[in-house]
């Protein structure tokens, strides 16, 4: 399966928000024959097909075809599993390529990709716009370039890139990159009834598609909110049977929010080596006393150490949720959240930095966030709410 055969797959992962959500620092191997690791290749079918690639690779090392596609493979594998060490290995994998490719739109897609999940954002924008540049028909780019500008709140921008995919993709992913943005600035129930029109319009949309219409549709209704509503959505996504942490993720905090932690644990109880999830496992495990919580809490808080000592910032977001909600210690959640706003500004960023600035009570460091809230016109009554308390204790955007 070609580079652009599925590059429709990638920009769904993409527009679900993963890679802004892996927050370990990929390890890179020196050459496509060390065997940094083995995969679960009894139980993942597309683990076992990269190990196969991988495998090709090392006896074909000149095969830039070759090498670009064993890139692809670990990237989305990443992207399921939760696992950053994949992303170092694509990275290693197409690091050969560098110096001659200059005009392949596919090193120039894949380099864009790694570069967003490392969050050198502008120079993932300008990978992307080369790869378009170089292949205008490519979707995938547009895509991606879309989402990164929704990292940074470039809204903007972001439909921009939108419009610019109209004529070349299908419809359903046009209109999932608009309601995207639509939905992030004050157009939520619209976005919403659109997208369930949409669905039910839907006759051929592949499973990963209707994943990213399932998962986008729950997350709109738990901001409507309708939870009962989120909740049918996040079920029938399950039931695709796709491997996806973000869409294991977004499960349980609608699960945490309805008080089930029991359910998240059973969620998500082999999932232990996603950082995401493991702060999922941490929060319900610390919820019900589970025997395993202190555990979970040991790993995340090692490989937060961990990453502090590499002057990795990848992880600040999950690692202010964690100071605060699972340590307890609000001046580190709100210095965290505070440089963590500084590099992206989704929704989640904004408001890790309103709970941690309420809980540290310096209401006023919370100012960014209630700027955001304010120009973006975001609809969420949690937040909502969190701007209220903020306000009333004189914090201002």
């Amino acid at each position: 399966m070609g580079l652009h055969c599925t590059a429709r797959r990638v920009a769904v992962a993409l527009l679900l928000g993963i890679s802004t959500q892996l927050i370990a620092a990929p390890f890179t191997p020196a050459s496509d024959s060390e065997v940094v690791e083995r995969l679960p290749l009894a139980t993942d079918p597309s683990a076992r097909r990269v190990e196969s690639l991988r495998r090709q690779l090392a006896a074909k090392p000149a095969d830039n075809a070759l090498r670009i596609e064993v890139a692809r493979q670990y990237f989305e594998l990443a992207m399921a599993q939760g696992d950053p060490r994949l992303v170092g290995y694509a990275a290693a994998t197409i690091a050969p390529m560098a110096p001659t490719a200059a005009d392949n739109s596919d090193y120039w897609f894949i380099q864009g990709l790694i570069q967003q999940y490392s969050h050198n954002f502008e120079g993932s924008l300008q990978s992307l716009a080369k790869a378009a540049q170089l292949n205008p028909a490519a979707t995938g780019p547009l895509s991606w370039r879309s989402a990164v500008l929704m990292v940074q709140a470039r809204y903007p921008e972001a439909l921009a890139e939108c419009e610019r995919l109209a004529p070349l993709a299908e419809p359903l992913l046009v209109l999932g990159c608009r309601t995207f943005v639509k939905a992030t600035t004050g157009e939520l129930r619209p976005s919403f009834e659109a997208m369930q029109q949409a669905l039910k319009d839907a006759r051929n949309a592949s499973p990963e598609l209707l994943l990213w219409l399932y998962t986008r549709l729950g997350e709109m209704a738990m901001r409507l909110p309708q939870p009962d509503v989120a909740e049918d959505f996040f079920t029938k996504a399950l039931k695709l049977g796709l491997t996806d942490q973000y869409l294991l993720g977004a499960h349980a905090d609608l699960l945490m929010a309805r008080q089930r932690p029991a359910e998240v644990i059973q969620l998500l109880e082999r999932w232990e080596r996603s950082d995401v999830l493991l702060l999922r496992l941490a929060l319900a495990g610390k919820a019900i006393q589970h025997p395993k919580a202190r555990d979970w809490a040991a790993q995340l808080r090692d490989r937060f150490a961990a990453a502090a000592l590499r002057g990795d910032r990848l992880h600040e977001q999950e690692a202010a949720r964690f100071a605060l909600d699972v340590e307890g210690n609000p001046s580190q959640a709100l210095v965290l959240a505070t440089n963590n706003y500084q590099i992206q500004k989704e929704p989640r960023d904004a408001e890790i930095l309103m709970r941690a600035a309420l809980a540290a009570d310096k209401a006023a460091a919370a100012a960014p966030a209630l700027e955001w809230l304010q120009s973006s016109r975001y609809e969420d009554p949690a937040m909502a709410a969190l701007a209220a308390q903020l306000r009333s204790k004189g914090a201002k955007p």
